[in-house]
């Protein structure tokens, strides 16, 4: 069966080595200018752009004609999308997945709802790559997928909650209160797929223990860990001697945040995704 993994660019994934891949842009937009968040997004420009700009930026997510222009001529689709709880994506794939089978009854698709963004989302993908590979039937893949994103997790670090703030993320109480007098804000994805405020940590070296504290609290134990970062490698480093320091062979993939991931994460914010506990 010739398969194929779309999905929306909050995964930061441009491309995916050993499976057929496409991914459906979204995109940010300001009162001058529409940043198209695919390969040849200039993500550094775009972070110092929006840096300088002081007036309303939002993002927009992928349209049905986006998706389906992506799913080609595949005979099995999977979708995986950024959370439901900050974003239309999810409903606009599943719209196009509805439309491709009515055109295409003997095909096969699933979309995702990741509950998550960045890092998260990309070992789902990475995972669904693996059982392609495998061998693996559609229906075997579907039940393993649902089952192994119940162990996967998201925890985020940011200096700043500006843009998050601005198109209604998280209150505009709570961003206040990131990057005053150094206070770095921890979260996480909920289980519900919105973001949860679980740590204010005062100064880099306390916000990075405070992740790898919580993640160890989210039962990881040395399974693999993807970790996207906005400008700010030398804290992923850190990061990865943390994990590596307890588990010297762990599966561990840093990524500098593309467009979407850059414009919520914003200049120094680290987003982590690992293998852990089933969520509760």
């Amino acid at each position: 069966m010739n398969y194929k993994i779309i999905a929306d660019s909050s995964a930061d994934l441009s491309a995916l080595s050993g499976c057929s891949f496409s991914s459906v842009p979204l995109k940010i937009i300001t009162v001058h200018k529409e940043y198209v968040d695919d390969a040849a997004l200039d993500v550094s420009q775009m972070i110092d752009d929006l840096r300088k700009y002081k007036g309303v930026s939002r993002s927009s997510c992928p349209n049905v004609q986006d998706w389906l222009t992506a799913f080609g001529d595949s005979e099995a689709i999977f979708c995986v999308t950024i959370t439901s709880g900050l974003s239309g994506s999810y409903n606009s794939a599943c719209l196009a997945l509805n439309d491709y089978l009515e055109a295409h009854p003997h095909r096969k698709g699933l979309v995702i709802d990741s509950l998550s963004v960045g890092p998260e989302s990309s070992l789902i993908i990475e995972k669904l790559c693996q059982l392609i590979n495998e061998g693996a039937e559609f229906e075997d893949i579907c039940n393993t997928i649902t089952e192994y994103k119940k162990t996967t997790h998201l925890i985020f670090c940011l200096d700043s909650l500006k843009n998050l703030a601005g198109n209604g993320r998280v209150s505009p109480a709570v961003a206040k209160i990131a990057g005053l007098l150094g206070i770095r804000i921890v979260g996480k994805a909920s289980n519900e797929g919105t973001l949860e405020i679980t740590d204010k940590a005062r100064g880099a070296d306390k916000a990075l223990a405070t992740i790898y504290k919580n993640m160890k609290a989210s039962g990881y134990s040395g399974g693999r860990v993807h970790i996207h970062h906005c400008e700010n490698p030398e804290a992923a480093e850190i990061i990865v001697n943390m994990v590596k320091g307890d588990y010297p062979e762990a599966e561990i993939t840093v990524r500098q945040t593309r467009g979407l991931c850059s414009f919520y994460a914003e200049s120094k914010g680290l987003l982590i995704g690992f293998e852990g506990d089933g969520k509760q």
